[in-house]
């Protein structure tokens, strides 16, 4: 009996890293979308709202950075959520450049159904929450190896 040597096919569609997370990013995001919904948020809504629970009030370019959204993307999200009535721009008083957003008193309230949300997607995907925080770790890793190597940003 001749000795086969297995080799993996370094192109194999399923061997393909950037494959894997396109496919759980679209469906993670399936996931939230039914939780969303009835809260009137999209999902890139939801990370808006989550950032400015998290500060309180942002600057464009702040919101921009810790998002890492461009300005022209950002925009058009928080014209729909001032139209929701979940928050409020408004040029800095100091500094006529910046635009500020901030919570509104029914965004804070949001929070509150907001707060059931993570357990729900632990719940759904029948893992804990430590297994999350070392997906959370890697995920991190490579976005923070990727950003490095990315042309566009000079790394």
């Amino acid at each position: 009996m001749a000795d086969v040597t297995e080799t993996t096919d370094p192109l194999a569609l399923e061997n393909q890293v950037c494959f894997a997370l396109v496919v759980a990013s679209r469906s993670v995001l399936a996931l939230y979308r039914p939780i969303l919904e009835p809260m009137g948020l999209t999902h890139p809504q939801y990370l808006v709202m989550l950032a400015l629970w998290e500060h309180r009030h942002l600057s464009v370019k702040e919101l921009s950075r810790l998002l890492q959204l461009d300005p022209g993307t950002l925009s058009p999200l928080l014209k729909r959520l001032e139209a929701a009535g979940l928050i409020q721009r408004e040029r800095d008083a100091r500094d006529e450049r910046l635009l500020r957003v901030t919570v509104t008193a029914e965004g804070r309230a949001l929070r509150e159904r907001a707060e059931r949300i993570p357990a729900r997607i632990m719940e759904t995907l029948g893992m804990g929450m430590a297994e999350l925080q070392d997906l959370h770790r890697t995920l991190t890793r490579v976005i923070d190896a990727a950003s490095a190597n990315d042309p566009r940003s000079g790394g």
